[in-house]
């Protein structure tokens, strides 16, 4: 199969679908990888680390996207992108479609068949492959956080873990999932009060358990809710419902009434975010003043570490990528349920219940 890495175009995205190890194991299974040239330079990896690996290198964005059967990303494709793309070919990648209409659109009019890494689902129901990203944000949530709530940052002048005799920041975390319970262990580690909300109380024991008596854990209500943001320090929104919009938990009334300089850090913003004042950033300009309170709403946070992100990536999505060229697209997804439920657009329409519900589309019959 002709499998092709393009090189990533969002603003500040230095990472790359595959390492080097990655295509080397699919050249050796007889697949063809074209690398553009220097996509893998922002993440440390050269084309000479691609060519050793078995790789060849193009020169020519559109010859790439027009000559693979299986394109391999990271981010959602850019409008210019989603041009390129067309009916028979596969693009494997983050989408993110409930919170973006205009891709889904351009998508569905392309004709391509879009797998979306973080609605593949494994036989727990976990999500494998939007797992080590959320690993990855969950724990840059906390630093981020500590260095907005710094004076020169609009923040209010405090730190994360306080000092002998005054008390540390208080940080709560909406969401005990897997970027919720990584956030919880960063600001637990940096010394900070800190309190998990979550809606199933089999995820609080399973939070007990893990932390003990380090963490305070709360029932998501929306007395809890209101209550614990008025009074945070840090708020850390990490809710996710598969495949959908993000709900929005936190209010603009309540945001209000946080003191100034607290901070908001949105680990939802992908799906639309969680808190009513959020709107996307980039790293060129991450945060923003709403109501007194500092946001971070930045949509691709991972790209910041982007040599520890792409391994991440790569070890988890290879599996799927080895079955999709080796077995085809159709038969791949035939054999394994899981990955059929990556499948976001086919044939010009929307395949995801979710999706189709977040964007008001019909659902694929």
């Amino acid at each position: 199969m002709r499998i092709a890495v393009p090189k990533e175009i969002k603003n500040r995205e230095y990472r790359v679908a595959l390492t080097p190890s990655g295509v080397r194991e699919l050249a050796a299974a007889g697949h063809q990888v074209q690398v553009e040239r220097n996509a893998g330079i922002g993440a440390g990896y050269s084309d000479a680390d691609y060519i050793a690996a078995g790789a060849q290198i193009s020169g020519d964005v559109e010859s790439l996207f027009a000559d693979a059967d299986l394109i391999i990303k990271v981010k959602e494709p850019q409008p210019q992108e989603c041009r390129r793309l067309r009916a028979g070919q596969v693009i494997f990648t983050y989408l993110h479609l409930a919170a973006d209409p205009e891709q889904a659109q351009a998508l569905m009019a392309s004709g391509v068949t879009a797998i979306a890494y973080e609605t593949v689902t494994a036989s727990d129901g976990s999500l494998p492959l939007l797992a080590p990203m959320s690993e990855i944000a969950g724990r840059m949530a906390v630093s981020v956080a500590g260095y907005c709530l710094q004076k020169a940052q609009n923040g209010a002048g405090l730190l994360l873990g306080g000092v002998p005799g005054v008390s540390p920041a208080r940080v709560t975390v909406l969401g005990g999932g897997v970027a919720g319970s990584h956030a919880a262990q960063m600001a637990v580690g940096a010394g900070a009060d800190v309190t998990i909300v979550d809606r199933s109380l089999p995820r609080l024991r399973q939070l007990e358990v893990q932390f003990g008596t380090r963490v305070k854990t709360q029932y998501s209500t929306r007395d809890a809710v209101e209550s614990l943001v008025r009074q945070s320090d840090v708020v850390i929104g990490s809710v996710l419902i598969r495949g959908a919009a993000a709900p929005r938990l936190v209010t603009r009334s309540m945001v209000a009434e946080m003191r100034p300089g607290s901070v908001l850090v949105d680990i939802a913003i992908d799906q639309g975010g969680c808190f009513e004042t959020s709107r996307p950033t980039t790293h060129d300009a991450p945060t923003y003043i709403d109501e007194g309170v500092v946001h971070y709403c930045v949509t691709n946070m991972p790209g910041a570490v982007p040599r520890t992100s792409t391994a991440a990536l790569t070890h988890a999505t290879l599996p799927f990528i080895r079955s999709l060229a080796d077995l085809g697209p159709a038969a791949a997804l035939a054999a394994d349920p899981h990955l059929q439920r990556g499948v976001n657009v086919a044939d010009g329409a929307i395949c995801s219940e979710p999706v189709a519900r977040a964007l008001g589309l019909p659902l694929r019959g």
